[in-house]
């Protein structure tokens, strides 16, 4: 018996995002809102839909995102990630594929700590002789 859906988890920076694909003809849903409405940004857009790109699967599957945490790249991030890896539960042959182009490993880096006596993360106050 075929499954109903795929889901999987993804997290980029403070964003995490919980990813359902379903069959159906190509709906994207992010938080209750169309995707091009919650991102907005082209570039965006094009950096999520970038496993179903490679796969041929763009209007194959519904998807229904659950996003939180972090800013609007960070969570995009995240749901590439989660798409690539709801993908890969779909079908294994595009292991090979997405390892190749680094969808599958995740983004480790974190925001630097503010330290103390600096302006910023790493910015010193201006020094003054007198």
């Amino acid at each position: 018996m075929q499954d109903l859906y795929y889901e999987a988890t993804g997290r980029r920076k403070e964003s995490t995002a919980r990813v359902r694909l379903a069959f159906g003809e190509g709906k994207r849903v992010v938080n209750g809102k169309p995707m091009a409405q919650y991102f907005g940004r082209e570039s965006l857009m094009m950096l999520i839909e970038k496993p179903l790109k490679m796969t041929g699967t763009r209007d194959r599957f519904d998807i229904y995102a659950r996003v939180r945490g972090g800013g609007i790249s960070g969570q995009a991030g995240a749901v590439q990630l989660a798409l690539a890896r709801a993908l890969l539960e779909f079908d294994e042959d595009f292991h090979a594929e997405f390892r190749k182009a680094g969808l599958l490993t995740r983004d480790s880096r974190q925001h630097e700590r503010m330290k103390c006596g600096l302006a910023k993360r790493r910015k010193r106050f201006q020094f003054s002789k007198r």
